[in-house]
């Protein structure tokens, strides 16, 4: 999208009115997808008999398919910014998903294991279409420069935890004290208002989110095929095969499953160092940097997505959840790191900015190496309640840990979150080459695909190691993780080509103040 053509748009409170748009799909989209996160894992897990029966699996079993659901659903975010770079636009994409998703939770509403399995693979396919292109387009409403895109982006992340916040409350309700499929079918509701909202929209989104046909240089864009090309560079073809041996060993040592999926990571490898191939120098350093960034991504949300698993799990068995004569239903704590976002967002943004104006290190990378490791910190809170929950000789819990151990850990959780996440969205849209915009931001939320499916094994594993241990084990790992990243921020920042710093020569040009991140 030109300069000129993004000048010309509508403004709503100083931002393109099409922000609005994406803020209110996007928010209604969270609401499903949040809302029936909250009580998967509670559903797997409830009883089978009563009034509102679960599925009655065992902890371990629940927490796998928590996993494997969820880096699925982040995974396929690869395919939909494939095909909306190569094929039909990010536009299009957001409404395939958006059709996708609604069918997805209509069908979970049916009380039938085949509808279960089949409503899970709709979302799947619906999130991966939508997800990586409607973040895309929030970049693409602002020319490289504007000082007011991590704004956008900001903004954009509250309609996000807007509707995280409402799922968890509403859906969370319904689904444990009226039925599991009434809160299915609560969340259908909520992503069939975010696809009415998108159609109705279009006329504000005309010049974003369109098949990019040319380069910035005026020249035609030559797509390669990127799963082709794998075999026709030598450093694709090492990175492809010696990732496929890792996976024939994976499977012979920890079996077929995960073997299938490091060979299917071997094609992601493979076609990321093709992508990466296509770039001049300046932009091949820009790739790389970013490919790096996405392994902080998958330490950060294979700790943070304990919430939908374990932490959602250790709130209903081991936490005392009353509240005098109120008991609180556990799917209400997954509204608590939302509900703190919105909170303390602002707050966030305000120090990162007096920070910078101290003339501190606030590049895009250090914030995220300092999320990750006030994240962490989190759950060293997890780990002091961990030991104040008592059994009996027969193994029934006969003390439970205080509410308050969860809210501090989800507290920190949001801090590091908001340090990182928002930012990381950001530093994606600044970096990656337009050509290639839909499918970096897909391999970035395929990272975060490998953070659940990460987050899913740690807690299978706090069946046999115990929760203290995983608790400390994360918070200690994280620490480490960030530290690194820290110690070597400067080489990072040189990849970066002052990407982060056009803003700034922006509003020089212009006659504003220094707004963006340096």
């Amino acid at each position: 999208m030109s300069t000129k053509a993004l000048d010309k748009q509508p403004q709503f409170l100083g931002h393109p009115i099409g922000l609005v748009i994406l803020f209110f799909t996007e928010m209604w989209e969270r609401f499903s997808y949040y809302g029936m996160r909250a009580i998967l894992v509670l559903y797997l897990v409830g009883v089978a008999t009563g009034a509102n029966p679960g599925l009655g699996w065992a902890e371990e079993d629940a927490y796998a398919l928590y996993g494997w659901y969820t880096m699925f659903v982040y995974l396929a975010s690869i395919p939909g910014g494939i095909l909306a770079d190569r094929y039909i636009g990010q536009k299009k994409a957001v409404y395939v998903g958006g059709v996708l998703l609604v069918a997805g939770h209509s069908v979970l509403a049916i009380e039938q294991m085949w509808a279960f399995y089949t409503g899970l693979a709709l979302i799947v396919l619906g999130v991966g279409c939508l997800k990586p292109n409607i973040s895309t387009m929030v970049g693409g409403l602002y020319a490289k420069g504007d000082k007011r895109r991590d704004m956008g982006f900001y903004i954009f992340y509250m309609g996000i935890n807007l509707g995280a916040a409402a799922a968890a409350l509403a859906v969370g309700y319904v689904g444990q004290n009226i039925g599991w499929h009434w809160g299915f079918g609560m969340a259908g509701i909520g992503m069939a208002l975010g696809q009415v909202t998108y159609m109705l929209g279009q006329k504000y989104l005309k010049d974003v989110g369109n098949l990019v046909e040319t380069k910035e240089d005026g020249s035609s864009v030559e797509r390669p095929n990127l799963i082709m090309d794998i075999f026709k560079y030598s450093n694709s073809l090492i990175g492809f095969f010696v990732t496929v041996v890792i996976g024939l060993a994976v499977w012979y040592w920890a079996g077929w499953s995960y073997g299938l999926l490091m060979i299917g990571i071997a094609f992601a490898v493979g076609v990321g160092i093709v992508v990466y191939n296509d770039g001049n120098k300046i932009e091949k350093d820009r790739i790389l940097v970013t490919y790096i960034s996405f392994l902080i991504i998958i330490v950060f949300w294979g700790s943070f997505e304990q919430a939908g698993g374990l932490m959602n799990v250790y709130a209903e068995n081991k936490t005392d959840l009353a509240l005098g004569s109120f008991n609180v239903p556990a799917s209400w704590f997954q509204s608590v790191n939302a509900i703190f976002i919105l909170i303390f967002a602002t707050i966030v943004g305000s120090f990162w900015a007096w920070w910078r104006n101290r003339g501190k290190e606030s590049s895009s990378i250090y914030k995220m190496a300092i999320g990750v490791i006030i994240m962490g910190w989190g759950f060293f809170f997890m780990s002091y309640a961990s030991t104040q929950v008592q059994e009996n000789e027969a193994g029934e819990i006969i003390a439970k840990s205080g509410m308050i151990w969860l809210i501090l850990a989800y507290l920190f959780h949001t801090l590091g979150e908001l340090c990182a996440s928002p930012v990381a969205l950001s530093f994606i849209t600044k970096l990656a080459p337009e050509r290639w915009m839909a499918f970096m931001m897909g391999a970035y939320f395929a990272a975060t695909g490998l953070g659940n499916k990460v987050a899913g094994l740690l807690g299978e594993w706090s069946t046999s190691l115990g929760e203290f241990n995983i608790f400390t084990g994360i918070a200690v790992f994280c620490t480490i993780i960030g530290l690194l990243v820290i110690l070597i921020i400067k080489p990072l920042k040189r990849l970066t080509h002052g990407a982060e710093d056009l803003a700034i020569e922006r509003d020089e040009a212009e006659g504003f103040e220094l707004a963006d991140e340096r």
